[in-house]
């Protein structure tokens, strides 16, 4: 009886084994494929003209410049608004908030907000910044929309690297006579910030690669030339990539690939940061 079970439980785990195996690769696998077409194509098309030069011929020939600095605008911009907000909040809930059913609806939401269509805050983005504050099209709106829409991140990740903060490191600092702020200033948040770093970056990724929140709120067409303040409209790299993809005929092959390479190594180069902020942090770790 016990070698019958052992057998058909060892069956059942070479079953589950498959199946997890089989939806990794159809996931890993055509991710894969994409991103090894893009770097194949799109690596011929990297040159300094390129990177440093504006939109010529009705986007049909030139570089990329002004998508390159506009979504650095619209990023920087996000973060400006998101980080703060977001951190404070994830201090209230993990430190201050009480374990009720309010606080615990509010949490849900958050994560929950976290997976909602970028193109809903796109939508939102416009309703709110775009016509009811007449901040018209600008860098302004779509900063703000990008910062709305990675804040859950921010805040939910803050929040966990706050909470994995070991509790006796609070009641001994309380212990010692430092109030509540001190004990989150000097010993909470410093170790929890390499897991406050890492979700910001990830957020910041998720910003760099959105297109419908930009489309609706700030995006140009075509605007061969740099942004001179916050209530301009600019480039931005995703919009840019589906603009020549889509709306402009007889675009260079390589100049649509080498858009998408320089947005994807972007993107992929903020979750290395993300990484390697991790990984440097948690050897340090004493605990």
């Amino acid at each position: 009886m016990t070698k019958k079970m052992a057998k058909n439980s060892h069956r059942t785990q070479n079953i589950a084994f498959f199946f997890l195996l089989a939806a990794t690769l159809l996931i890993v696998v055509p991710v894969g494929l994409i991103v090894v077409i893009i770097i194949q194509k799109g690596i011929p098309a990297i040159n300094w003209q390129f990177l440093s030069d504006i939109p010529r011929q009705g986007m049909r020939a030139g570089g990329i410049f002004p998508a390159i600095i506009g979504t650095v605008y619209l990023v920087t911009g996000a973060i400006i608004f998101a980080l703060p907000i977001g951190l404070l909040a994830a201090i209230y809930l993990s430190e201050y908030s009480k374990d009720n059913l309010l606080n615990r609806v509010i949490k849900l939401a958050i994560v929950n907000l976290a997976g909602v269509p970028s193109v809903v805050y796109g939508l939102f983005g416009l309703a709110l910044f775009v016509i009811f504050f007449k901040f018209g099209a600008s860098i302004l709106s779509g900063s703000l929309t990008l910062g709305i829409m990675i804040l859950p991140i921010v805040i939910t990740t803050s929040r966990e690297a706050l909470e994995s903060v070991p509790q006796s490191f609070r009641e001994v600092s309380l212990s010692l006579g430092a109030s509540k702020w001190q004990t989150i200033r000097h010993i909470v948040l410093p170790n929890a910030i390499p897991g406050i770093l890492t979700g910001t970056i990830l957020g910041l990724g998720r910003a760099a690669g959105e297109t419908a929140p930009i489309l609706f709120t700030v995006a140009a067409f075509y605007l061969p030339q740099l942004p001179d303040s916050i209530f301009d409209q600019a480039m931005a790299l995703p919009y840019h990539l589906y603009v020549i993809s889509t709306q402009v005929p007889n675009v260079d092959e390589k100049i649509r690939y080498g858009t998408a390479f320089v947005l994807l190594a972007l993107v992929l180069f903020m979750n290395l940061v993300a990484i390697i902020i991790r990984t440097k942090f948690r050897k340090k770790k004493k605990w």
